[in-house]
Parts: C-alpha cells; sequence; structure tokens
C-alpha cells in the first residue's frame, strides 16, 4: 500500500550547461553593450533634436565608437601593477581633493545661507555631510598612503 521512499533510486541526472563557444574579453563587451543602448539613444534622439544638434550629437556616438574600439584592443592581463601606481596616485588625489572642495562648499553654503548657526548648531544640523565629505579625504590619504608604502621595483643598471 504505501512504500518507502528511502530505499527508492533517486535519478541522478548530469545536467551539462552549454559552454560559451568564444570567450570574450571584458572590454568587449563594455564595447558591444554601450553601443547597443548609445545606438537606439541616438536614433530614437536624433529625429527630435535641432539639426545642428542633431549632427553633433551623431558626431560624437561615431567618436565613441571610436575611442571604444581603441579601448576593446588593449590587453588587461599586459598592464603590469607598476604601470597602474600613476592611476592609483590619481584616483588617491582626487579623492582628498574632493573632499576637500565639498567640504569648503558645505561651509561656504552654511555661512552664506545660515548665518545664524554657530559651529555646534552647523555640525548638529549637517553631520551627515560632514561625515561623507571627511570619509572622503580620509580614503583617499589612505590610498596614497598605500601607494607610497608599495616596494618600488629594483632597477638593472
Amino acid at each position: 500500500m504505501f512504500e518507502s521512499k528511502v530505499n527508492a533510486p533517486t535519478p541522478k541526472d548530469n545536467i551539462e550547461f552549454a559552454q560559451p563557444t568564444t570567450t570574450r574579453k571584458p572590454l568587449e563587451l563594455l564595447r558591444d553593450t554601450e553601443a547597443l543602448l548609445r545606438r537606439t539613444t541616438v536614433a530614437t534622439l536624433s529625429p527630435i533634436l535641432p539639426p545642428k544638434l542633431s549632427n553633433r550629437f551623431q558626431a560624437s556616438s561615431s567618436l565613441a565608437d571610436d575611442s571604444f574600439k581603441e579601448l576593446a584592443e588593449i590587453d588587461l592581463d599586459s598592464i603590469s601593477d607598476f604601470e597602474l601606481r600613476p592611476a592609483r596616485i590619481l584616483v588617491g588625489l582626487s579623492f582628498v581633493g574632493f573632499g576637500a572642495l565639498m567640504i569648503l562648499m558645505l561651509l561656504l553654503y552654511l555661512n552664506t545661507l545660515h548665518p545664524q548657526l554657530n559651529t555646534v548648531e552647523q555640525i548638529r544640523q549637517y553631520w551627515y555631510q560632514y561625515v561623507w565629505f571627511v570619509s572622503l579625504g580620509v580614503t583617499g590619504m589612505f590610498l596614497l598612503g598605500r601607494e607610497a608604502m608599495r616596494p618600488m621595483p629594483k632597477r638593472r643598471m
């Protein structure tokens, strides 16, 4: 009447997933995805824009095609860690600079539009913005410190 399912044989299906036929590089995927989105946007917006603006819009789209074509030819595996050092330094400097600039903008905003607030009230009311901008600066300083402590490759003479 009732059979126990413990002893019943269980089918073990080996499901094989299809392997990609060609492996595409990440920059090629970025190029193709961006082009797919951009071309449909340009085709949609060009007819409703003024002729001069439409021509510039299409010219910038073709320039983007050329730029992404060159970008897709870059082999990411051939870039060494030492070659990325200037980019990491610039990112760190950008974080520090942006954080400092935004703190200055916040102070300018508070001093011009809310002169009745003293420093403690300003921080009490706008602490969230202060924390964000100071955190950006600290993050940039960490990036720069990490780069400064990174060992330099030995030069051969």
